[in-house]
């Protein structure tokens, strides 16, 4: 034996109102969408015929319960079709023999319907058919409970579909005329059909203006105005230019705003998205590549689908198609702004560089493009690759944020410019450009390879600092660190740290094992035993520094051990290095020595 599933109607309420659409307000969405599709199926069988829409608030909103009525004079519903579309959840409220084949409506009526449960506990609706010799009007009651009525009344109505509501206790607000008007021009300012709103008070035409892209302009700069002061007008802000869109997948068109400031990568990269005209949604996501950070869209999408809330995109093989042909638009407009107005392109690349150079990664050809014109920084300040490699043969770069701060001014001093390729993307350029342009020389900097260009100290240098080198073997071999003393820039660098990739894992082990359980601080031994022999730190003292100078021939043994204490952790800290706990304590025991020590002298001063 079958059964037919039965369907819990307060259950589908709560699942629209918490879980599929937004907000309550959404009803307003979904009554101009069952009108406009109503007047499309009728404009298949009258061409000629003039659709319009109208909203009317017909009581004071101070009455005790407000009421709001929808019209339209869309191709409307026999008593037949009103048993077949509003008592059955889903189905098209669009003839099929019309629907078939088609893709010019928006939603459906049977759920779209549903939605004014939200705020009214009854939902009625008059109906013609426009269909000849149909000339009766049939009423349909239906409430939040599942039930429902139909039955032929006398009010005369020309064909077309009336929906009144009857506000639900705490829904007042969303019945109040400012914000009805609010919400009607926010879900259909696009629409092709005219709407109007009647209060008391007066006749409001919602949808007045047509947007930018429908409009034809006599010169550039009127077009310019009038896309600025759309953007200025939806979203409240300035920008800076606007990129027109279109795609024929999908059949988008619309505008790209550039954004007055720059954005994160993080950050949620949203668009004001419309569906046939009607509001989808103010934060859609997914629209655009990933590396279009710096702009905000207004578009409308004719032919990609819809999510069951009508307030997103399935992710599907058209909206990718969609999404790429949108990113060349965007890529266009920068190409054609590099040759015609180089410097608003420089201002906009200073503003929205992250972006650039993410499609500049993603893509070769903008590449070639645009690198004469991508910002990296350096540690003699600011430059193109190309302004680089006028005064610099080898391009050095440094991969990492800590190796970069550790090394930058000992390499200045040596006349080395270095990159700073830890920024997001600019490791990907400079091996991009490599393998562009292969004659181009790269060459990786660290601390290890620089320390090699150091100057070596004399044979009775090293005699004379013999003492101090066995003295501070002892404070740091515990620590696995070995000892060099030589000469470097700048001379107020005292010591600089250098280690294997093997001994930063090890250091990156240390560390984590202090601050998690015994079961990871097992695994974590397990790994470090297998980098233990290769792991080796590197203490390099500048024999030109005074500090060093004087910590090297003190003859106060306690006080020189202290003094190395202090001179290690602190390269550490210079290096950005994460301290383990014994070298926390090694600072702390160096530095309380030291004011120890410096406390007595003070003391036996005063006696």
């Amino acid at each position: 034996m079958e059964y037919k599933f039965q369907v819990n109607l307060g259950g589908i309420i709560d699942l629209l109102s918490n879980h599929i659409y937004s907000s309550p307000q959404v009803f307003i969405r979904e009554l101009l969408q069952n009108a406009v599709d109503a007047i499309t199926a009728r404009l298949h069988i009258e061409p000629a015929y003039a659709g319009r829409v109208s909203i009317e608030l017909p009581a004071p909103y101070s009455a005790e319960t407000p009421t709001l009525i929808f019209r339209d004079n869309g191709i409307g519903l026999t008593e037949e079709e009103i048993h077949s579309f509003l008592a059955t959840i889903g189905q098209t409220s669009k003839r099929d023999d019309l629907a078939e084949g088609r893709s010019d409506y928006i939603g459906q009526f049977g759920i779209g319907l549903l939605s004014c449960f939200v705020v009214s506990d009854e939902i009625v609706v008059l109906t013609r058919s426009s269909g000849a010799g149909e000339d009766k009007t049939t009423e349909w009651r239906g409430h939040s409970d599942g039930t429902y009525s139909v039955r032929s009344v006398t009010h005369e109505m020309e064909a077309g579909t009336e929906v009144r509501l009857r506000c639900k206790p705490g829904s007042e607000s969303y019945f109040a005329p400012e914000e009805v008007a609010r919400l009607a021009h926010h879900y259909g300012s696009l629409l092709p059909y005219p709407i109007r709103l009647t209060t008391p008070q007066s006749t409001t035409l919602i949808n007045e203006e047509e947007p930018p892209w429908k409009q034809e302009f006599a010169a550039r700069e009127l077009e310019r105005d009038a896309y600025l002061d759309y953007g200025r007008k939806t979203f409240g802000m300035d920008f800076l230019d606007y990129v027109p869109l279109r795609s024929a997948v999908g059949d988008v068109r619309g505008v790209a705003f550039v954004l007055p400031h720059p954005m994160s990568i993080a950050s949620r990269k949203t668009h004001r998205v419309y569906l046939k005209n009607m509001l989808l949604s103010e934060d859609a996501e997914g629209l655009l590549p990933d590396w279009a950070f710096f702009v905000k869209c207004v578009v409308n999408a004719n032919d990609l689908r819809p999510t069951a809330s009508r307030e997103s995109f399935y992710e599907d093989e058209a909206l990718q198609t969609t999404r790429e042909s949108l990113g060349r638009c965007l890529r266009n407009y920068l190409v054609e702004m590099a040759e015609s107005a180089p410097q608003r392109l420089k201002n906009l690349i200073a503003l929205h560089y992250i972006s650039i150079k993410a499609l500049a990664a993603e893509d070769d050809e903008f590449f070639r493009i645009f690198v004469n014109w991508l910002p990296f920084e350096t540690n003699m300040g600011t430059m193109t690759l190309t302004e680089y490699r006028k005064e610099h043969e080898t391009v050095h770069y440094a991969h990492d944020m800590d190796q970069f701060r550790q090394i930058a001014r000992v390499a200045a001093s040596q006349s080395l410019c270095v990159v700073n390729a830890a920024y997001a993307y600019d490791l990907q350029l400079l091996l991009k450009f490599h393998e562009l342009f292969p004659e181009a020389l790269f060459q990786r900097v660290d601390a290890n390879n620089l320390s090699h260009n150091f100057e070596f100290l004399t044979l009775n240098e090293q005699d004379e600092l013999a003492e101090f080198m066995e003295a501070a073997e002892q404070v740091l071999r515990p620590l696995n660190c070995s000892v060099e003393v030589r000469k470097f820039s700048p001379p107020d660098l005292p010591a600089l740290y250098t280690a294997s990739s093997e001994e930063s894992f090890r250091r990156s082990v240390e560390t984590t094992k202090e601050v998690t359980n015994s079961f990871w601080s097992s695994v974590l031994d397990s790994l470090n035993e297998r980098v233990m022999q290769e792991a080796d730190g590197h203490l390099c003292f500048n024999y030109r520094n005074p500090l060093f100078y004087k910590v090297s021939r003190m003859q106060d043994e306690r006080l020189q051990r202290l003094s190395i204490q202090v001179l290690y952790v602190q390269s550490l800290l210079l290096g950005h290095r994460p301290l383990t706990s014994k070298e926390m304590k090694l600072m702390n025991e160096g530095l309380l020595g030291l004011v120890e020590w410096g406390a007595d002298i003070i003391e036996g001063g005063v006696q």
